[in-house]
């Protein structure tokens, strides 16, 4: 098995810069919370074009003047969500990487369908709004360097030449075949879905063997069968 170091958010310099309320207590779920709770329903169920004040505040049993007191512009609440979500990515990479089955782990995260969505959703946002696509633009570059430095340590431990499989391509590829996937998905076409995400799991297969969390396996089962 792999012997791979944390890859904690001090380790690569990851320092999230959480858009702070000017007044009152960030942290009230009926409050900034609800709205970002909000927002993110929005994204995923209708796009970000959806995303308003006035519809965020009716979702949120609130006050619309509320979505300005916490963030003061959209592109404020935007970035509040966006920062939200890295910040609950980055923990989910160090669990991921570090567990017993780290390409598995690795694989069902960014194979997961309602956190990929909300991704494509803030990318088609970033086409509009420079802020947000600044925003992704530097934490998409720390997070690859992130899975890049554990990647390669995880591959190099199962015996893989780093110049026939180099990290950098295998995230490429497992990730560019995920989002692909998705995107043909929301024209309801899935050809080759299936065979391609049986191929990608018996490769894994043959360096970690079967999924050890059931429920996890179970999850990967029903996205085999859709």
């Amino acid at each position: 098995m792999a012997t791979v170091r944390s890859i904690g958010v001090n380790s690569i310099g990851w320092e999230t810069r959480v858009m702070a309320a000017r007044r009152g207590n960030v942290g009230d779920p009926t409050g900034r919370s609800a709205l970002l709770d909000a927002a993110q329903q929005l994204m995923l169920e209708e796009g970000y074009a959806a995303v308003t004040a006035r519809r965020v505040a009716t979702k949120a049993h609130v006050n619309s003047a509320l979505v300005f007191y916490y963030f003061e512009t959209m592109d404020g609440l935007f970035i509040a969500l966006f920062q939200r979500g890295a910040e609950g990515s980055f923990e989910r990479l160090q669990k991921a990487l570090t567990s017993e089955q780290p390409l598995w782990g690795f694989w069902e995260m960014i194979h997961d369908r309602s956190r990929s969505a909300l991704t494509m959703e803030f990318i088609a946002l970033a086409n509009h709004r420079k802020s947000i696509r600044k925003e992704i633009a530097e934490y998409s570059r720390k997070f690859r360097r992130a899975q890049l430095e554990t990647l390669s340590s995880v591959l190099a431990g199962y015996g893989l030449d780093p110049d026939q499989w180099p990290a950098s391509s295998v995230i490429l590829v497992l990730s560019g075949i995920s989002r692909f996937m998705l995107l043909e998905e929301a024209f309801d076409v899935d050809i080759g879905h299936v065979e391609t995400v049986n191929l990608i799991e018996a490769q894994i297969r043959l360096l970690e063997g079967n999924r050890i969390n059931d429920d996890s396996t179970k999850s990967t089962q029903k996205r085999n069968t859709k």
